[in-house]
């Protein structure tokens, strides 16, 4: 991935207004910017407390695989803060509407792109055209996009982040609920036909005053069974924008060794972080300093049964909290190259290349799902004062 510079301005539109007390399904909120050939859906609320830091808003893209293009906090004293980084709308909609490739790379650019049956990279044999690759799971073969390639000489291209970057979800509903707002959407035959089977995503996200909850529920819907890894690509802003300073928090105790920060294909061997610079452990993290990072933690500590990861800049006062609730969360990838003013934290199920040799018959953290069977990815976002 390679890093692109983007200004952080960010419209809101308020939804209408709901009658009280009613929780039933409403019309969608939308924006009326269209990306995907859908419009912005738009939730949103106003801060109550005084002294507390509280969600405002979350702007998703129905028509992008339900990505959340903007999430918004309040901070007392401070005003609005931009949780996501991301570009103001008009640019995002250039970027992806007019700007993009065929399998919706710029989405995993900005935002927070929701990523299955397949977060992170997969390694196969390639077409003689370059354009696809194949490999296999219990003896049964996929062809899959090759749709990314590092930018050293004789980089192998590889497919990346799933199969719905340009899916376009169906169904939407927005509806009251206590404190806030949710929205749904469905997203039916999610693969259309590239994976070993038929599957249906239900999407929901919940924005309340303290928290942010992302689901995406994956149910094969098909004859035969097959492998699934759900994650997303979420870009936390720092708002002082000074990287070296930042401190993250990531419970693991162990990173995948991987051949460089070009390809990063992993190499199968999990290496300690004690004593090194990803040791991330403590309570109130390690800075990132001047460093490159995009690697894979693992052995993840839990609170609670909970995967919690922080980052905090202190500059700005400010602190966010990613909550991986779901218990098949089972490696962290963080990507922040030292020039960013983000960090990119993503919960996910899977290592690198799940199915490569290189892992020699290890669990690499995919879910079968047999007909008929679902798994659900559940991630929690907070805001705090640190």
């Amino acid at each position: 991935m390679k890093l692109r510079i983007r200004s952080s301005a960010l419209f809101l539109i308020a939804l209408p207004a709901i009658a009280a007390g009613l929780l039933a399904t409403t019309a969608c909120a939308q924006s009326s910017t269209e990306i995907g050939g859908e419009k912005l859906v738009v939730l949103s609320r106003k801060p109550v407390s005084k002294t507390q830091p509280e969600f405002t808003g979350v702007t998703v893209m129905p028509g992008r695989g339900m990505e959340l293009l903007y999430v918004t906090a309040n901070f007392p004293g401070k005003g609005k803060v931009n949780v996501l980084y991301a570009p103001d709308e008009a640019t995002a909609a250039k970027m992806l509407n007019e700007k993009d490739d065929d399998f919706g790379d710029l989405g995993y650019r900005l935002g927070a792109a929701m990523l299955c049956p397949y977060p992170n990279r997969i390694i196969g044999k390639l077409a003689p055209d370059g354009k696809t690759l194949t490999t296999t799971w219990e003896g049964r073969t996929i062809t899959l996009p090759a749709n990314n390639v590092g930018s050293l000489p004789g980089a192998q291209r590889h497919a990346m982040h799933g199969l719905i970057l340009k899916a376009k979800a169906t169904d939407i509903h927005v509806k009251k609920i206590p404190g806030g707002e949710e929205v749904t959407g469905t997203i039916h035959d999610a693969f259309k036909g590239r994976w070993f089977s038929k599957t249906d995503l239900f999407i929901t996200i919940s924005l309340t005053a303290h928290a942010i909850d992302v689901t995406n529920t994956a149910r094969n819907v098909g004859t035969q069974s097959e492998p699934i890894s759900i994650g997303w690509h979420p870009y936390f802003a720092f708002p002082s924008g000074d990287h070296a300073q930042v401190r993250v928090h990531i419970p693991g105790s162990m990173m995948a060794q991987v051949n460089n920060y070009d390809s990063v294909f992993p190499t199968g061997k999990l290496l300690p972080v004690a004593g090194t610079q990803y040791d991330f452990r403590a309570p109130a993290g390690a800075p990132l300093d001047d460093h490159y990072y995009d690697d894979n933690w693992s052995q993840l500590q839990r609170e609670n049964g909970v995967v919690v990861v922080r980052v905090v800049d202190p500059k700005a006062q400010y602190g966010v909290q990613i909550d991986g609730i779901s218990p098949e969360i089972r490696t962290i990838q963080m990507y922040s190259p030292p020039t960013a003013k983000f960090a990119a934290i993503e919960d996910q199920y899977n290592f690198a290349d799940p199915f490569g040799k290189e892992w020699h018959g290890m669990d690499t953290g995919m879910v079968t799902l047999k007909p008929g069977q679902s798994t659900k990815w559940h991630v929690r976002l907070k805001v705090f004062v640190p």
